[in-house]
């Protein structure tokens, strides 16, 4: 690969990764606000808000090891977890200044709002590291398996199996801590792994655009993956 073209398939790769943060960072901040969804009076879905940005991650790292390979998303996934951490370290250091008295949010309403951001942010990333290797590994065990090939099969293999794996591990660290009643453990985790498979097979063919584009721009053949070293 020509420098021009090495340095714009870095520049993608940074776009992707910044996604992948930003969509990570945020589901942690805004979990506590929980709704409802009635998919067409078949289920009603009750799920945190911050199960909306979630499967983006996964996502991002199934498009990075189709066209970068293993290696790089494991590096995004890695980068998540200081990233996460550091807007923890923001998020307490906010906490413990005061607030003045005509601040439109005061000590209360920011404690109530980000207080329990700790936890979830502990048992997000828990479930997270989890949850994301397993999906990278499962994603190239059924590459290697497939010589390459069912592109969807391995996208919506290892993105059911690490989803469960991370709607379990966080409800129950959750719960554990007592931020959740245990009583909506069930229904929490049902609605959770379901939606996020909803959404696993309705983000297959963005899976397929972003690695079709990809492998035309750079002119990639069937299988193969940029090396940016």
């Amino acid at each position: 690969m020509d420098r021009s073209k090495k340095f714009s398939a870095y520049k993608v790769y940074l776009i992707l990764g910044s996604l992948f943060i930003a969509s990570l960072v945020v589901s942690n901040l805004i979990f506590q606000k929980f709704f409802y969804w009635d998919f067409f009076g078949i289920y009603r879905f009750e799920i945190s808000v911050g199960i909306l940005p979630y499967p983006i991650t996964f996502l991002i790292t199934d498009l990075i090891s189709e066209v970068y390979g293993k290696r790089k998303a494991n590096q995004v996934v890695t980068a998540g977890i200081f990233a996460s951490l550091f807007s923890l370290l923001i998020i307490y250091v906010s906490a413990a200044v005061p607030a003045t008295s005509w601040s439109p949010i005061d000590n209360e309403l920011f404690n109530k709002v980000f207080g329990a951001t700790g936890i979830a942010v502990g048992a997000s990333m828990a479930s997270y590291v989890i949850a994301q290797y397993v999906d990278i590994q499962l994603f190239h065990f059924w590459k290697k398996l497939t010589k390459g090939k069912y592109l969807w099969l391995r996208n919506n293999c290892s993105t059911f199996a690490s989803q469960f794996i991370d709607t379990f591990t966080v409800l129950f660290l959750l719960c554990s801590f007592g931020q959740i009643e245990w009583k909506l453990f069930e229904g929490l985790l049902l609605s959770g792994f379901l939606f996020k498979v909803l959404i696993a097979f309705c983000d297959t063919p963005f899976l397929y655009a972003g690695v079709f584009a990809l492998r035309k721009s750079f002119n990639l053949k069937h299988g193969e993956e940029l090396d940016l070293e």
